[in-house]
């Protein structure tokens, strides 16, 4: 009794909703983990669609198949929203070679950048190395014209947060293409924005500027651009190339999305969601189809628990994040122009990791109400509650919604860049308990939101 007494007056008036609160959560991980879906509709997004690259085939069937598991729990609503989206190919599978100054040639694992123009059959030259991007912008034309460069960053291993390290090495994938073209090179080369050194490369967007040729950019291994690092110290190198992509037309594809109706506020919406859309190596588990599986099961937990929510919850799966955003601007301005008041947003777009908690990209006085989730999130070894990143899917709703706070689902990050945007990136590498207790997570953290918004 003394203890009861005790712990009512440390839990002060609130005692008996934050006792309802746990109790609820409690039920929400028991779901999740005994009798969740995310597992399976992991393995039929990856395994029986495949990777998902907008514009694609696979994208499409993406698009239906979502769909159709979505109308299959019986949401109060379930539609898609149309959007038009850039088509990108690869084209047959890249091959590329260099040659030491000794005359040996060695085979290396390479992979276009996302948007990139193709070779026109084998292209041929002498490599020249920079550590980073902005020693080739201190390069001159002469000592780069007809040359291939090499941008050889490495992210940093010693950041405890990989996503620094990633987006300090960004610039050289994004960019890279245009300062080399600028100074008249024939292909520029970037080592792989990932972490460990092994032979996966990995892909990702770029971009061209009007007025700068466009010349053939390209992904290599860590392990290869280590191996072409030594052989440049040793002399020079010719480098061998090619690859087959190219754009197309535009093509028309969409966000799909379901809801559970507010029952006091339905038309304020609780947005939470992913990017559908993958690069089109691996299968697009990590990313980011654990992210729509994390937000779509945290909805049908909500709804097998009969949850009547306050607000309106979404989710949505965005299509075309990876080389345009298409799906999230086209989401906010469709959202705007129909008359919601998006009240907030969430995002799952870092992995199926184990997770470590949610960061607010927002005004610092929603900051208290992260800081009061806390305590109940701390049986579940949920510890980040702190200014962090929403998502690139959700972001254009501050534009349209300005002040709307946005949340980022954050799992441990530390094997993420062992698979984003490479081959390795595919079902198996997802371990299941792991994206079980990110969902389970995700549907707590919608639920306290939805009762204290």
């Amino acid at each position: 009794m003394k203890n009861a007494i005790i712990l009512l007056l440390i839990l002060g008036p609130n005692w008996l909703s934050i006792a309802q609160d746990s109790i609820f959560i409690r039920h929400i991980y028991d779901e999740a983990l005994l009798r969740g879906q995310a597992h399976e509709n992991l393995r039929q997004l990856c395994k029986d669609i495949g990777p998902r690259l907008s514009g694609s085939a696979q994208a499409q069937m993406a698009v239906d198949w979502s769909y159709e598991k979505m109308l299959s729990y019986g949401f109060d609503h379930t539609d898609r929203q149309p959007v038009q989206v850039p088509h990108w190919e690869r084209g047959t599978t890249e091959a590329a070679w260099f040659k030491t100054h000794q005359g040996k040639i060695i085979r290396v694992h390479l992979l276009a950048l996302g948007g990139s123009v193709g070779t026109n059959g084998l292209l041929e030259g002498e490599v020249i190395a920079f550590k980073q991007l902005s020693d080739l912008q201190k390069a001159t034309p002469k000592e780069v014209k007809g040359k291939i460069v090499f941008l050889n960053q490495p992210m940093d291993a010693s950041q405890i947060q990989t996503f620094k390290a990633y987006g300090a090495c960004y610039a050289i994938r994004g960019n890279g293409a245009v300062e080399a073209g600028n100074l008249g090179a024939k292909a520029v080369l970037i080592r792989s924005l990932g972490l460990p050194e092994d032979e996966h490369p990995h892909t990702g967007s770029m971009h061209y500027e009007a007025g700068i040729e466009k010349i053939p950019a390209a992904a290599l291994a860590t392990a290869d651009a280590s191996a072409l690092a030594a052989a440049l110290q040793e002399g020079k190198v010719q480098f061998y190339l090619e690859m087959d992509c190219r754009d197309y037309p535009d093509v028309l594809s969409a966000n799909v999305f379901a809801e559970l109706k507010g029952s006091k506020y339905p038309n304020q919406i609780i947005t939470i969601g992913g990017h559908l859309d993958s690069w089109d190596t691996g299968e697009g588990a990590h990313d980011d189809g654990a992210g729509v599986i994390h937000c779509l099961e945290a909805l049908r937990i909500l709804k097998v628990l009969e949850y009547q929510p306050t607000h309106t919850i979404r989710v949505v799966f965005f299509m075309n994040e990876e080389n345009g955003n298409k799906g999230g601007q086209g989401y906010a301005k469709f959202v705007k122009q129909n008359g919601e008041q998006q009240i907030a947003a969430l995002e799952s777009d870092r992995g199926g990791f184990a997770p470590r908690g949610f960061g607010l990209d927002g005004p610092d006085s929603y900051l208290q109400l992260l800081a009061s989730f806390e305590p109940l999130f701390k049986p579940y070894d949920l510890h980040i509650f702190e200014k962090g990143y929403g998502g690139v899917d959700i972001g254009p709703l501050k534009e349209q919604y300005p002040g709307i706070p946005l949340f980022g689902f954050v799992p441990d990050s530390q094997r993420y860049f062992d698979y984003h945007h490479a081959p390795s990136d595919v079902f198996e590498a997802v371990n299941k308990r792991e994206l079980e207790l990110g969902a389970a997570a995700i549907a707590s953290f919608v639920y306290l939101l939805d009762k204290n918004l």
